[in-house]
Order: structure tokens, then sequence, then C-alpha cells
């Protein structure tokens, strides 16, 4: 009984965990939005850090960092507005 129950928790803790995993979905404006771009980035080394700011479909600022991999595409890692200070 102890080890169903061991079982049970670890499967629960473990389910929670894949749920994060599938990253952040681009939006309309993001360079990976419908696809990844057709010219790959063939002088930034796998790793390097691409910053995109665009004006969402909702008219605010938007920051994306992108992360190049292996194989030439991107990944988008992180989103944020970009909060105007003249306001």
């Amino acid at each position: 009984m102890k080890i169903r129950w061991t079982i049970l928790v670890a499967a629960l803790a473990l389910s929670g965990c894949s749920s994060g995993s599938e990253g952040i979905e681009p939006i309309r404006g993001s360079i990976t939005y419908g696809g990844q771009p057709q010219a790959r980035l063939s002088k930034s080394p796998p790793g390097s850090v691409l910053p995109h700011q665009f004006i969402d479909p909702t008219g605010r600022w938007v920051e994306e960092t992108y992360i190049i991999q292996a194989d030439r595409s991107l990944k988008l890692v992180r989103r944020r507005d970009v909060v105007d200070s003249a306001d």
C-alpha cells in the first residue's frame, strides 16, 4: 500500500512538471509567428541572444528574447511589456 501511495505522489508531481516545458507561444509580430524565418542566422553562434521589439496586436510595446539553437532556428525564451518612462 505504501509503494502505491509513493508511486501516485511521484506521478502527480511529475505531471505538474511537464506542463510548463512547452515554451512561449509566438504572437503576431514575433519573429517566429507563422513558423521559423526562411533566412538562417549563419554568422551568429548557437547560444547567442537575439532581442526583438515590436508593437503587439493590442498596441503595447513588447520585447522578446530569442536564443539561436544549434540548427540555427530561433527559440522564444522570454516576452515582456516595455514600459515607457515618458508617461
